[in-house]
């Protein structure tokens, strides 16, 4: 009688924690922005994209910060609205109870969503080290959170950390941004053997959305061309179309805290964003 209750009280433990926020009418393709090191455009592309998507697109937008250095807020922080909540929470959270619906914010742009700066992510991503399935804390936390919006974008940390692993494992296609350079896109190798493993072992439905060269300098025609069938014959026809052009509005946009269609909206950048974000559209997973 004593294994019958012991059994009993094991299955009422195991039943999945509940959650208070009720379920949309969508249902988000999440994209993964991922690259493994510092200053390629990443969070210029994830803030951009997700800003032209919202405002021409007429979609429901939201940027879950993942990166410790908080920079989708700095490059944002004049349009980002009070409140929201901690992201590190969510992730600490034992009870799985969180979701990222309920601590993200909003901004001066309709429909475009973010989740606010938070200092203790370093913390909360050592933290989580040691937790069993901590590699699928983010994914569960976006289960209800993703059927109240069109698109999700993770701004993942340039690294391949605990934090980026969860992004990738909750991401239906990862995008990598890559700089117009030999020594840059030499370190994709790396990043694509980590959405090989991923792909295999955690999420086997996480699709490629596309490598976009940025910083393109137009003066290095040859250069540009010679990374682009570098990137050709090693991967395969994975170079989207569209470039981002070295361009000094973007940094301004940033400096200022604003969007590029909010800075700048007819300068060569925003346009470039605004084709990139047309393209992918048409390339989502179906």
């Amino acid at each position: 009688m004593r294994l019958a209750t012991t059994r009993w009280n094991r299955a009422e433990r195991s039943l999945p924690p509940t959650k208070s926020l009720p379920k949309g009418d969508k249902q988000a393709t999440i994209v993964a922005v991922a690259a493994q090191k510092g200053g390629v455009g990443k969070t210029t592309t994830t803030v951009s994209l997700a800003s032209a998507w919202a405002r021409y697109h007429g979609k429901r937008v939201l940027v879950v910060d993942l990166d410790p250095q908080n920079h989708v807020t700095l490059a944002l922080r004049e349009q980002i609205g009070i409140g929201g909540g901690p992201l590190s929470e969510l992730l600490t959270d034992p009870a799985n109870t969180l979701e990222v619906e309920e601590i993200r914010t909003g901004t001066e742009v309709p429909e475009l969503y973010v989740t606010p700066p938070d200092p203790d992510l370093l913390n909360a991503e050592d933290g989580m080290a040691h937790r069993i399935g901590k590699e699928l804390v983010l994914r569960k936390a976006l289960e209800i959170t993703r059927t109240h919006y069109d698109i999700i974008l993770l701004d993942c940390p340039p690294n391949m950390g605990t934090l980026t692993v969860n992004g990738l494992v909750a991401a239906d296609t990862v995008l990598v941004p890559a700089q117009a350079s030999m020594l840059a896109v030499s370190g994709i190798d790396g990043l694509f053997r980590t959405l090989d493993e991923v792909g295999g072992q955690l999420n086997p439905s996480l699709d490629l959305l596309g490598v976009v060269l940025t910083r393109v300098d137009g003066r290095t025609r040859k250069s540009n061309e010679a990374v682009r069938d570098l990137v050709k014959s090693s991967w395969g026809d994975v170079v989207l179309p569209v470039h981002i052009g070295a361009n000094d509005t973007l940094a301004q946009a940033q400096l200022a805290g604003r969007d590029i269609f909010g800075f700048a909206p007819s300068s060569r950048g925003a346009q470039q964003y605004r084709e990139l974000a047309a393209d992918l559209l048409d390339r989502f997973p179906k």
